[in-house]
């Protein structure tokens, strides 16, 4: 038997045996695949939350045993929020929280400020009653925390009353983009706000802003 054929048979054999067990561990690996979404928005909100703070070392095997799963939705969960620029996966070193240099933040902050702008834009032309006043609702929830200087849980109002203007300028694709640069800026929002009077001057502007919308 020649050399050829005997490559070929194993090829053929090779490839059957992969074939084999896909169809015995598909359901496994969809099963793995399908979890990872859920788990994406658990890091994601670690993030966003500050619990893990840039330049955090993301490790499989530890993620793996956290949630209870395989290390495959980890990795794929992982490769999703390096898409969407909350981690980057770097060569020998792995998945961690990324890290944004002074520039680049000036200039993500320049571009937050024209989609939010935008948003309220948009928002004070196509607003319904109801999400007015829903728009009230977010503003005055944020009145108590800014007083008694509670730096989370304005910041999570805080969150609450910007989502009310996304969702009411009524255009699902600039919502998104400004949802994700929000949540990749997240951990820089959440400091900012705890800088002296911060809180009072934030709620000063949501009043602002406020009118400036309900006046259309």
């Amino acid at each position: 038997m020649s050399t050829q054929i005997v490559c070929n048979n194993l090829i053929v054999a090779y490839e059957g045996a992969m074939l084999t067990y896909m169809r015995r561990n598909s359901g496994d690996i969809r099963m793995a695949l399908s979890r990872a979404p859920a788990l994406k928005d658990q890091i994601e909100r670690a993030i966003v939350t500050g619990h893990l703070k840039p330049g955090t070392r993301l490790d499989e095997v530890s993620f793996a045993k956290r949630f209870g799963v395989s290390r495959t939705p980890v990795r794929e969960a992982l490769r999703q929020l390096a898409s969407s620029g909350l981690i980057e996966i770097r060569p020998r070193r792995g998945a961690i929280v990324a890290e944004i240099g002074l520039k680049d933040l000036v200039e993500m902050f320049e571009v937050m400020a024209e989609l939010e702008g935008a948003c309220g834009r948009l928002a004070a032309r196509r607003m319904t009653e109801e999400e007015r006043a829903s728009l009230l609702a977010a503003h005055r929830s944020c009145e108590a925390p800014a007083q008694q200087g509670d730096h989370d849980t304005y910041y999570d109002r805080n969150v609450d009353f910007h989502e009310v203007i996304y969702r009411a300028s009524h255009n699902r694709f600039l919502r998104e983009q400004t949802r994700a640069l929000r949540n990749r800026l997240a951990p820089y929002r959440r400091v900012q706000l705890r800088r002296s009077n911060r809180l009072a001057e934030s709620f000063a502007e949501h009043g602002a802003i406020v009118e400036a919308i309900l006046g259309g």
